[in-house]
């Protein structure tokens, strides 16, 4: 970043220019979020990361948030190009000030320091860290970083004892790699990159990483064309549900249906088809098997294979993973059946797509204990090179060998209840079914499903408490518009 910085410079861009347009990305992110106004409270010290922010408030005061100041420092000591745009704002201010409306949100904007700080926090900026956290606990304030949270290592990602827990990181230009360090993942809630025009052109080379965001998955999703029908879009094929478990397998489905699968056919064992039959949605088609034996020979162009499925069967389901050479996504008892002769992994004949959570991880790949998520994606893509896997969890991790991993940036904790795994297995499916590859298939379907948990959250309708899988699916639709629309 910071050559990437050096080399805009060079060119004649200035540094005022890469601010106002790093501020209109944070005032945009602010504003996709809380597009209500309320009161924006800017904390600063006085460098550039302060006039970052100024900047972005100034933004959010035109777009009618009240703005609340904070200064780390006296304002003698900022530094030039952050002193002009805290006189811009104080300006605007004094212009008019906005009445805040009954029951609006209150958030933080974090503007103290930038990638520029290192070593333990100081007076008086340690304070104002502890400030923000105490807002954010106790006044249920919405905290944004400006780049990245103060106090959080840029590089290690290792926080200092009084980081601010960020619940959105602005990041600016490109994501730091702090920001997707297992020892931030306290500090840091959801990524939302503010690009760079001068800066992207301005660099070069390849990363081991990269973060997923809207604007790098549109191209995933072209339009369709005219003459499309059912069966250009694919027929997926779920193997899941037993007695007990058959929740499952109706999420799973839902999943496929509103990730955009032409055609749906869910395979369950007699016992259960009765229940699933009718708790199924009507666009998919129920098919009561005797045994999974010969569901290798079914046309079907991409399997879900494992959401309750239980392990009754599994020297079935075990063939069906092998022998199968039509793609497949693996989750759930799948897994669980799976991890217990990997040997057929490697023997598989297709493209195999893992959704393991940490728990699942440790069967797939035991031993890997002192690992970091990102070390024990990459052990196991180098030891199953022809498997793609999708690491859930906070910024859920997919990896396959030759390709970087990719950090999904979407989602909240209130997608930590049963069923999510089940929607998110069955969106995967019906976007390889849609001629995806398993790498970008997985990709899209972490920041699709996070996203929609996102905007039935914001949306008001829902809190963490009470976010269900059924909540996810339902706003997938607009996840998927909000991607198409990106720029």
């Amino acid at each position: 970043m910071r050559a990437a910085e050096e080399a805009a410079f060079a060119r004649g861009i200035t540094a005022e220019a890469l601010m106002d347009e790093a501020a209109a990305g944070i005032a945009r992110c602010v504003s996709r979020f809380f597009p209500h106004p309320g009161r924006c409270i800017v904390f600063a010290g006085k460098g550039n990361n302060a006039g970052d922010a100024f900047a972005a408030a100034e933004l959010l005061h035109q777009d009618g948030w009240q703005i609340d100041l904070r200064l780390a420092f006296p304002e003698p000591e900022c530094g030039e190009l952050a002193r002009k745009k805290l006189t811009s704002l104080r300006s605007a201010l004094r212009r008019h000030q906005n009445t805040r409306a009954a029951h609006s949100p209150t958030i933080v904007l974090d503007g103290l320091l930038g990638v520029g700080a290192t070593g333990e926090l100081r007076e008086p900026i340690r304070s104002a860290c502890r400030e923000i956290n105490r807002l954010r606990e106790e006044e249920n304030a919405f905290v944004v970083a400006a780049d990245l949270p103060t106090g959080l290592d840029a590089d290690s990602g290792k926080p200092d004892a009084d980081c601010v827990v960020a619940d959105i990181v602005v990041t600016i230009g490109y994501a730091k790699r702090g920001l997707i360090a297992d020892a931030a993942l306290e500090h840091v809630g959801r990524v939302e990159l503010a690009p760079l025009r001068e800066v992207e052109a301005a660099a070069a080379g390849d990363s081991d990483a990269t973060i997923a965001a809207a604007r790098s998955l549109r191209h995933l999703l072209p339009r369709r064309a005219f003459s499309g029908y059912k069966n250009k879009f694919g027929r997926v094929g779920v193997v899941a549900g037993s007695r007990g478990l058959t929740g499952a397998a109706v999420l799973c489905a839902l999943g496929a249906t509103r990730g955009g699968a032409g055609l749906l056919r869910v395979y369950v064992l007699e016992d259960t088809y009765p229940i699933v039959a009718t708790s199924a949605p009507p666009e998919a088609m129920i098919q009561p098997v005797e045994s999974y034996e010969k569901l290798i020979d079914e046309p079907v162009d991409v399997w879900a294979v494992g959401p309750g499925l239980g392990q009754a069967r599994a020297d079935e389901i075990l063939r069906l993973i092998e022998h199968s050479p039509k793609p497949m996504v693996v989750d759930a008892d799948g897994l669980n059946i799976l991890s217990k002769h990997m040997d057929v992994l490697e023997r598989a004949a297709g493209p195999r797509l893992l959704t393991p959570h940490p728990g699942e991880m440790k069967r797939l790949a035991p031993g890997g204990n002192d690992m970091s998520r990102a070390q024990s994606v990459k052990a196991f893509c180098d030891r199953y090179a022809a498997a793609t896997i999708l690491l859930k969890g906070s910024r859920s991790i997919i990896g396959q060998h030759g390709q970087p991993d990719s950090y999904n940036t979407t989602g909240n904790a209130g997608m930590s209840t049963g069923g999510m795994g089940d929607a998110l297995t069955g969106v995967c499916a019906a976007l390889m079914a849609q001629q995806l590859s398993a790498y970008d298939a997985a990709r899209l379907a972490a920041w699709i499903c996070g996203r929609a948990a996102d905007i039935a959250l914001f949306s008001g309708s829902v809190s963490q408490q009470s976010l269900l899988p059924r909540d996810v699916i339902e706003h997938l639709g607009h996840a998927f518009h909000e991607l198409q629309q990106s720029t």
